[in-house]
């Protein structure tokens, strides 16, 4: 059958219609999608997923999301240069670790939000996932408009994307969480600015020098702590060392679970529903705008201003000793 440009057209429009349509009833899933996945009984039931290998993928992360950064810097510059395939490409690269707690939360996000039928295990990986994302019967529609199979490839393949930057938000967050705990820890017993576990070690290695040097003292504890009241006990560079370890340990497991709690903040606070509608925007855009607004997770550029802020008062404090 061929068909007239006034009729192709026409169906275009139609297909377009569709799709909107569709969209509007995504974003009102969204709140719904929140409560069943991010309020506390949600967040705990989904960071069962955490045990086991996530406790070494999540620090894994954070040594990799400087790196991912960076990869977007150059991306931008490329991009300012006129390089966009290039720009395309370094985005597009996946640099943080696939945790258990982020599959499933792009299961869900295909399955329970978008409303596309998954395969029994999920997908393994983007390439899978791109391909999911190409059959599903949602957007037959705006990729019927696309100008060829490639572009319809494409843009299969940066839908896929949107999703997978979606979940990497996680390991940005927990981050951030990591900071901020370490923030009230450090306010609360030591009375200092720790904005990470680094800047916190040393406070914690002084303290535990200062109480085994009590304990040891020779005339006593309350001789010990009168002594080292006025002259005070430093940790050695080994203490410190071992502190940081353990810190970063901890600090792991704090990041595989950090959304046990950050979850349910962000969800109350209102932060899940603006990220999951800038989300559906990129998705929709791509499908049947001009495909030009992308989905970009901010949050790991705000978890970089964190480790600057760690490293700066980190500095500061052996400077001045």
């Amino acid at each position: 059958m061929i068909i007239l440009p006034d009729a192709k057209s026409r169906l275009h429009e139609n297909g377009a219609k569709g799709e909107r349509e569709y969209f509007t009833v995504v974003r009102a899933r969204i709140d719904g999608f929140i409560a069943q996945h991010f309020r506390l009984r949600g967040a705990l039931a989904l960071h069962r997923h955490a045990m086991g290998l996530d406790i070494l993928r999540a620090p894994m992360n954070v040594v990799l999301s400087p790196v991912l950064v960076l990869i977007r810097i150059l991306a931008a510059l490329c991009a300012g240069l006129g390089l966009n395939a290039f720009a395309g490409w370094l985005r597009g690269r996946r640099i943080l670790l696939r945790t258990a707690v982020a599959a499933q939360v792009e299961a869900a996000v295909v399955s329970d939000l978008l409303g596309i039928m998954l395969p029994q295990n999920g997908a393994r990986d983007s390439v899978e996932l791109s391909q999911i994302i190409l059959a599903a019967p949602q957007f037959r529609g705006g990729f019927r408009a696309k100008a060829d199979v490639a572009s319809v490839r494409t843009s299969a393949a940066r839908v896929a994307d949107a999703i997978t930057e979606y979940t990497s938000v996680r390991s940005a967050v927990a981050d951030i969480t990591n900071a901020l705990i370490a923030l009230v820890i450090g306010g609360l017993v030591f009375h200092s600015v720790t904005p990470g576990m680094i800047s916190m070690a040393p406070a914690l290695a002084n303290a535990l020098a200062l109480e085994t040097a009590v304990a040891n003292f020779p005339l006593g504890k309350s001789a010990g702590a009168m002594w080292y009241g006025v002259f005070s006990a430093s940790a050695s560079p080994w203490l410190v060392a071992v502190v940081v370890a353990a810190l970063l340990f901890v600090g792991s497991v704090i990041s595989a679970f950090s959304g046990v709690l950050a979850d349910p903040l962000q969800a109350r606070l209102g932060i899940h529903r603006r990220r999951l509608l800038q989300f559906v925007d990129a998705v929709e855009d791509e499908l049947i705008g001009a495909g030009t607004i992308g989905y970009t997770a901010h949050e790991h550029f705000y978890a970089r201003f964190v480790d600057v802020w760690d490293a700066l008062v980190s500095a500061f404090r052996i400077f001045r000793s």
